[in-house]
């Protein structure tokens, strides 16, 4: 997959892909304009949508009703490190649903390939082109 990078303005930046435009910012704090998600930001909430995903499909191939589900996504933040060091996924589920299927849904959840690849991170190379 390839995605173009464009820098607009300020702080704002753009990821144009598949026919579409992800824009972001930096939160005022940092110079931006608070006008969008930072990078970061998305990057934690694919991970929680990617999970969402996973539980959406296989409640709706067991046509189990998704109204009342919700998922909410914390993370624990080591503020000397800057970096997030535990993800946790909760599964709020309401009380008619299958007991059955509960921990299935703990596996569906587990499947998102987002966080499959944060299990096994693919290698990063960074490189300069003159045009």
């Amino acid at each position: 997959m390839e995605m173009r990078i464009h820098f607009i303005r300020n702080k704002k930046v753009t990821a144009d892909f598949n026919g579409f435009s992800v824009v972001t910012d930096q939160p005022q704090s940092g110079g931006g304009d608070a006008s969008a998600p930072a990078p970061f930001d998305l990057f934690l909430a694919s991970i929680g949508t990617c999970a969402g995903i996973f539980i959406l499909n296989f409640c709706q191939k067991r046509e189990i009703p998704t109204e009342g589900i919700e998922l909410i996504q914390r993370s624990d933040w080591d503020s000397t490190k800057h970096l997030v060091t535990k993800v946790t996924l909760e599964i709020n589920v309401p009380k008619e649903f299958p007991e059955k299927y509960r921990e299935s849904l703990i596996n569906a959840a587990n499947l998102c390939t987002v966080k499959r690849h944060l299990h096994e991170p693919p290698q990063f190379e960074v490189i300069t082109k003159l045009k």
